[in-house]
């Protein structure tokens, strides 16, 4: 049999199982027994590229989304495979992942998947994209991932971020966490990260900003953050930063964001009650005068003109007074 067969046909009655679990029709949202079978698996084969070695060809893209699977330990025989989906099923179990040591790229959306830890993503050596969004994750423990470039962990019930390292992650430049539960921006100890989202969360505190150096973008929309107390100078390639909707009223925020105004382009304020104050983009602008957006806007060049005619202002209103000196 050829390298191409063995890797699109199982062996005979390997995989064929299509249990049903005992008292089928008793609970209607029970999930029933689905074990991975080779029809399945070769109706989702595609892509037909060269094995790694050269000498060889074999299908290195499947597609098992939204086919009630409960179980893939057929899927170990694949050993050829870079783009798996396994999205919309209900799985709790990446155990037959660990021989796919060719993949780059990973889909589990939607499924069962309660924690990393016991599973075999440590050993996808080549995995540079990642997304389990949707699952039943609490916390990031045992997450690694040495070639991770991205990391989509979108709609979890993610509290803290322990177990982000560097050491673990370190080629990770986009990170995906919004819709969780995290309440602090601490435990990203990620510094080649360069785009950041954390929007929908409970988030009230920004801590540990300062070990981000290259973060280009960090988006934090509909949280609960009362400051921007927690941007941190060390920030040195901030271009972009969305706080739409969150509860900041002081215009000390502006002054925290002076920190990065050397390099900050794009920021995004609005649905927050500074945003309602009287001269509010000229105030932003007073602080920002490098900014080129301001809530999707331009800044245009009359506002830029009366921004700097309000700094020369301010500049002013601190010189003392001769009999003050």
């Amino acid at each position: 049999m050829s390298e191409i067969e063995e890797n699109a046909v199982l062996s005979e009655g390997e995989g064929e199982e299509e249990a049903q679990e005992e008292g089928h029709g008793e609970e209607e949202d029970k999930v029933q027994v689905c074990h991975l079978t080779q029809e399945t698996v070769t109706q989702g084969l595609s892509l037909l590229c060269r094995t790694g070695n050269g000498l060889a060809h074999a299908f290195v893209k499947l597609d098992l989304k939204d086919k009630g699977l409960t179980d893939i330990a057929a899927i170990s025989n694949y050993i050829h495979l870079r783009f798996l989906d396994v999205s919309n099923n209900h799985l709790t179990d990446l155990a037959p992942l660990a021989s796919l040591t060719q993949l780059l790229w990973l889909k589990i959306d939607s499924n069962a998947v309660a924690c990393f830890k016991g599973q075999p993503l440590g050993q996808l050596t080549y995995l540079q994209w990642l997304s389990v969004a949707m699952n039943q994750l609490k916390d990031l423990e045992g997450l690694v991932g040495p070639a991770l470039e991205s990391l989509n962990l979108i709609g979890n019930s993610i509290q803290r971020v322990n177990g982000l390292q560097y050491g673990h992650l370190t080629n990770l430049a986009t990170l995906e966490l919004r819709g969780n539960r995290l309440d602090t921006t601490d435990g990203i100890y990620l510094p080649n990260l360069r785009r950041l989202y954390l929007g929908q969360n409970v988030i009230k505190r920004l801590e540990g900003l300062e070990r981000l150096e290259r973060l280009t973008t960090l988006h934090l929309r509909d949280n609960q953050l009362e400051t921007l107390d927690g941007i941190s100078p060390n920030m040195k390639c901030l271009q972009y930063l969305n706080v739409r909707g969150n509860a900041i009223l002081s215009q000390n925020a502006l002054r925290c964001l002076a920190l990065v105004s050397n390099t900050l382009r794009a920021l995004v304020l609005s649905e927050n009650p500074l945003a309602e104050t009287r001269d509010y983009r000229l105030c932003v602008l007073a602080h920002l005068p490098q900014l080129e957006r301001l809530d999707k806007d331009p800044i245009s060049s009359e506002e830029r003109t009366e921004a700097q005619e309000r700094i020369k202002e301010l500049k002013e209103e601190e010189i003392p007074e001769p009999e003050d000196l």
